[in-house]
């Protein structure tokens, strides 16, 4: 005899199978979303300088190796753009940004932005300033600046200077130029020092310290010494003296260890560069990164930086001195240039 089942069950039956559906699918829903891997965002200004690549493979690299995704916009310089590709990345559910900032002041609606959706905002390298940033994560460059100007005032504590600053939009310009003045000012105010050019630039590029050098130049010639905000600057200064026969004739300190910067070392062309950790450098964000978007506080942060809003939790790596003694003990040990690169 077949069991005969009424409407009213065959309803019940139905709509539980329904249920049950819908229940496995969110079970199925939480659970991947369990497995999600944390994305950064890392909103970059340009890679037109050589660390810079640097930097974004070794980001990219840590974030993989901790558990995450990066995800990588380069806004070519250009503030507006790196603004729209914040909004990207937030639109698109990045659980935290890093931003090197095209401009100090503009980034400041990147976090003001970011904190409406509720993502937290890491400014990388460069300080963000005037807003309510979560953290930051760079070099000491009151520190850099420091040990540009005590190198080569140790081998000329008298003479004509010349400083050729970065651009105003990076604050790091600013921080470089004041570490160089600590080490300065005082030997200014005693006489043994004169500074015949101080100037920032409008980008950190070779062709702004050629122009501004050159121009000084074509009147002057009364130049013992010169300290430049990056590598870059120092090659477009070296090229500048060359053209007025002074190429390795002048101190001249650069910035970041470019394989350029090193060779122009080891041809007397260029006194010293300043090596940044950059692998640590990039480790420290992208650890920092991960362990915000598991909703922890980064446990490194022992010290604050004012960024004219709020004092920020931050993180500041020590660089260190490349001079032609120590390029083996330091860039090439370090593994961030290979001796080939240098001396081939």
């Amino acid at each position: 005899m077949a069991l005969q089942i009424s409407g009213t069950a065959k309803s019940f039956i139905r709509r539980s199978a329904q249920v049950l559906s819908i229940l496995c699918f969110v079970a199925i829903a939480v659970l991947a979303s369990c497995d999600m891997k944390p994305r950064i965002g890392f909103l970059m200004d340009s890679l037109e300088i050589e660390r810079w690549n640097k930097d974004k493979a070794l980001f990219e690299e840590k974030v993989k190796e901790l558990g995450g995704v990066a995800v990588i916009a380069v806004a070519d310089s250009d503030p507006d753009k790196q603004l729209e590709q914040a909004r990207q990345m937030i639109d698109e559910g990045v659980d935290v940004l890093v931003v090197v900032p095209v401009d100090l002041e503009k980034a400041g609606e990147i976090v003001k932005l970011a904190h409406q959706s509720f993502v937290p905002v890491i400014s990388y390298d460069r300080l963000i300033k005037n807003c309510n940033l979560d953290y930051y994560v760079s070099t000491d460059n009151i520190n850099i600046g420091e040990l540009q100007a005590n190198y080569l005032t140790k081998i000329s504590p008298q003479g004509n200077y010349v400083l050729i600053s970065g651009p105003t939009s990076d604050y790091n310009a600013y921080l470089l130029h004041l570490g160089w003045m600590n080490v300065l000012q005082p030997l200014i105010d005693k006489g043994d020092i004169n500074v015949v050019l101080d100037e920032f630039s409008e980008f950190w590029l070779p062709d702004e310290a050629y122009r501004i050098l050159s121009q000084y130049l074509k009147d002057k010639n009364e130049v013992d010494a010169i300290i430049c905000g990056n590598d870059a600057l120092a090659s477009g200064a070296i090229a500048a003296l060359k053209e007025h026969k002074k190429d390795g004739r002048v101190l001249l300190a650069g910035q970041d260890a470019d394989i350029q910067a090193v060779r122009n070392i080891v041809a007397g062309y260029q006194t010293i560069t300043i090596y940044k950790p950059i692998e640590s450098l990039a480790f420290a964000a992208a650890n920092a990164a991960i362990k915000i978007s598991d909703g922890e506080a980064p446990s490194n942060m022992h010290i604050t930086v004012n960024n004219g809003k709020r004092l920020v939790p931050a993180i500041l790596l020590q660089a260190s001195i490349v001079n032609s003694q120590n390029i083996k003990m330091t860039v090439i040990q370090e593994g961030y240039i290979g001796e080939q690169d240098i001396f081939n």
